[in-house]
């Protein structure tokens, strides 16, 4: 018999919500990926686990059965992992933390270091990716936490009762450019003529808010450069190829040496929130004490 994990926890999705769509939006798939995910468990089991003529559907007696061990499969599944990672740990559990590139450069150190000087030792293992991937790694259990920049998109949030989020900055992307001779910018956002723009890939958070912003201020522009990350504009940038909006966060340093200068005023920026979010369902104790310190902290403006 060869059983995935995510069947059972998509079996108990299925028994609470007694909808497969309302199941599969749980279970952050389609309906008929979740509805195939279902089938293979059946058959995996040889076992018709659900009746579907009715509506709502209804377990058959054997998926009422069956619920109470795909359950506690994966209770203890969980605990055992739980208590794998604090044995790795050592002084305690493990928080695998998920976040976006740029976040996990220019903001992830300073914020674990403040926890810690505020007296939260916490064991992290931060792993840096696109932000889909953080999300697909939360949704699936493969991270605790994850830090990314908040998408007012409703179409691309997550239910917040199952991943509920924390608010811990506010930062901004700033156009910025490389310095000419003479130390003043090499483009002009208020010029009449089409400025090189190094541009964020189709589909990225943060280039969507760019995008948004350049259609608003109806800025002349030629794409000369195309990326998904942050750091790899700010590079180009560097070599004065171009203009590229970047969270402050990632070019605090940059703009201190005078190596890059930001070339528009306020009105050119891009406010942006920093959040923290977690499955409600992880029970880690570690992810427990970092949300009561987080909710009962006052965040940084």
């Amino acid at each position: 018999m060869n059983l995935e994990s995510k069947w059972l926890e998509d079996f108990s999705a299925l028994a609470a919500t007694r909808s497969f769509s309302q199941a599969a939006e749980r279970r952050f798939v389609t309906q008929p990926a979740f509805s195939r995910r279902i089938r293979s468990l059946e058959a995996a089991l040889g076992l018709t686990l659900v009746n579907r003529s009715h509506t709502p559907i209804e377990l058959t007696e054997a998926g009422q059965l069956f619920l109470v061990t795909a359950r506690t499969v994966v209770e203890q599944l969980g605990e055992v992992l739980r208590h794998l990672h604090h044995l790795e740990g050592g002084q305690g559990e493990v928080m695998q933390i998920a976040a976006a590139h740029s976040l996990a450069l220019g903001f992830f150190p300073r914020w674990i270091a403040q926890l810690r000087s505020e007296g939260l030792n916490i064991a992290t293992r931060l792993v840096a990716t696109n932000v889909s991937d953080a999300i697909h790694a939360l949704r699936e259990g493969g991270c605790d936490v994850m830090l990314a920049f908040h998408d007012p998109d409703a179409s691309l949030q997550m239910d917040p009762e199952i991943f509920p989020s924390l608010h811990l900055a506010h930062t901004e992307m700033l156009p910025v450019c490389a310095a000419d001779a003479q130390g003043k910018p090499l483009f002009d956002l208020e010029s009449e003529a089409s400025v090189p723009l190094l541009a964020y890939s189709t589909g990225a958070f943060l280039g969507r808010s760019v995008n948004l912003l350049l259609r608003q201020r109806n800025l002349r522009f030629t794409t000369v450069y195309e990326t998904a990350m942050a750091d790899s504009l700010k590079s180009m940038a560097l070599e004065g190829l171009g203009i590229a909006w970047v969270p402050r966060l990632s070019v605090r340093n940059e703009l201190e040496r005078g190596e890059l200068l930001v070339c528009g005023d306020a009105h050119w920026h891009v406010p942006l929130e920093i959040r923290v979010y977690r499955c409600a369902l992880v029970r880690k104790a570690n992810v427990r004490l970092l949300w009561r310190k987080l909710e009962h902290k006052v965040p940084p403006r």
